[in-house]
């Protein structure tokens, strides 16, 4: 359970562990530990209604006879930024104690078509001090279609909060004094 309480819920409520949430600091992230998402299959409305939501009327994600007349792949498209954000949320957690600091290495390795049922791997690549309160992480995203075709993969950097800052003191200190040194 997250040692910071909600505001605003009742204290009876505020104990109940929080559904989908981790508690990781980080301490906890261990390099090469891997998850596996469930499967989701991606639906014409769903498709539709994000890329109205993004202005994104590509003819092949919006134009079915475009995409089956005209397209190179005789079907329209899921939108790339669609398959992106289904495939992170997929694999995404709910801690408390990370932050998200940018993405690295996206790629769009194949195409997702409406109907496809995809799911992701997430796995943690590397970790290093950042700053006095909190390290720095990158993590991969591998989503897949069908019978595990790679169609995306990204690279999560986010930040997490120390459980013990005192223990990264040193390396921290040293960490933001080369950073201050390179800017000068």
């Amino acid at each position: 359970m997250h040692p910071r309480a909600l505001p605003g819920l009742p204290e009876d409520h505020a104990a109940i562990a929080v559904w989908n949430s981790e508690d990781w600091y980080f301490e906890d992230f261990v390099i090469g530990d891997k998850i596996r998402s469930i499967r989701r299959t991606i639906a014409e409305g769903e498709s539709m209604l994000f890329n109205s939501l993004v202005m994104d009327h590509h003819p092949y994600v919006s134009d079915e006879r475009f995409a089956v007349e005209a397209g190179v792949f005789g079907r329209r498209l899921v939108a790339g930024a669609f398959v992106f954000s289904l495939g992170l949320g997929l694999a995404a957690t709910n801690c408390l104690n990370s932050f998200s600091y940018g993405y690295d290495r996206l790629r769009f390795i194949k195409p997702v078509f409406i109907g496809d049922t995809i799911y992701t791997i997430r796995e943690n690549l590397s970790k290093v001090v950042h700053n006095a309160s909190m390290g720095k992480l990158r993590v991969s995203y591998s989503v897949y279609k069908g019978e595990g075709e790679l169609v995306l993969y990204a690279e999560h950097l986010l930040t997490a909060l120390y459980r013990n800052p005192e223990a990264f003191a040193t390396e921290a200190a040293a960490a933001m004094a080369e950073k201050e040194a390179g800017r000068g």
